[in-house]
């Protein structure tokens, strides 16, 4: 492997095609301005490495990012690029990850709207990020321990596992399918309308108008804080360990609740079972409760 230490480049397509490059203590920034610095290369580490220009890294097969950052003006960084790991990185530029696939993000710094679009196969762990539009349409997602904040996160995927993390979003998990989270906080407004085969364990669940329009939606032993106008038009069967305030028109399904203040059942399509009190204490070994 070639080592390449303590250099900085700006000049366009700096080393486009590279094989087996090992890049540390590097930079790509300067008066050139130039783009793509790494495109179309493959076997490539880069640590502490300083990125301050676009698209450094499009195309890429087999790529290692180590403790580096990526400033707002790297734009779109890591686009079409597969067998991706990044660790101790800021990834601070708008766009920095899409339709990459085999990507690990490890202890990672991510503040970049429209991050993550369009992925496949994504393991994400003791991560912070701020986006808009975070992970949009990508699949086979796996996250743990990830503390994130941004609106319309999360829309379209599938497939996907999130375990201990925490979610200050609004939006989240629209039309997303095969979704299972567990042991996390998801805050925010209209959560996962919508979505389609959506599992919460163990979650804690704060806003208005959570779970509505949603098919095959299951909660187990999950907290509702703030929560009104909840199940609307969903296909449900709940056990939840808190009061909630309102329930709305559930479609089908189970649910039970230790108390609720408001039940609206005015659409006649809406033959979901609500059990609360005692009765939904007893009965709380089990998620179905058919009649």
């Amino acid at each position: 492997m070639k080592i390449i230490e303590d250099q900085t480049f700006d000049m366009e397509r700096a080393l486009y095609g590279s094989r087996g490059v090992y890049l540390k203590n590097c930079a790509f920034d300067g008066p050139a301005d130039g783009e793509s610095a790494l495109k179309e290369s493959s076997d490539i580490t880069v640590e502490h490495t300083f990125c301050n220009l676009r698209y450094p890294f499009w195309h890429d097969h087999g790529l290692r990012i180590i403790d580096s950052e990526m400033t707002e003006l790297c734009r779109a960084a890591l686009w079409y690029s597969d067998h991706i790991e990044i660790t101790g990185t800021k990834m601070h530029g708008i766009k920095a990850l899409r339709e990459c696939s085999d990507v690990v993000v490890d202890h990672c710094d991510i503040i970049s709207p429209e991050f993550g679009w369009s992925v496949k196969n994504i393991t994400m762990k003791d991560s912070r990020a701020e986006s808009e539009y975070f992970m949009m349409r990508s699949e086979n997602l796996n996250f743990s321990n990830v503390e994130f904040k941004g609106k319309y996160s999360f829309q379209y995927i599938h497939d996907a596992v999130f375990e201990n993390c925490i979610f200050d979003t609004k939006d989240a998990f629209w039309h997303g399918k095969n979704i299972t989270v567990k042991d996390s906080v998801v805050k925010g407004e209209y959560l996962a309308w919508y979505s389609d085969g959506l599992t919460l364990i163990n979650c804690r669940i704060i806003g208005t108008q959570p779970f509505c329009y949603c098919r095959n939606l299951k909660l187990i032993d999950c907290e509702m804080v703030d929560t009104d106008l909840c199940f609307e038009k969903s296909e449900v069967d709940a056990v939840i360990t808190t009061p909630v305030i309102s329930i709305k028109n559930p479609r089908s399904g189970c649910i039970r609740v230790p108390s609720v203040d408001e039940i609206i059942l005015d659409d006649e399509e809406a033959k979901g079972q609500i059990i609360t009190g005692e009765t939904a204490e007893k009965q709380s070994g089990n998620v179905c409760c058919c009649a």
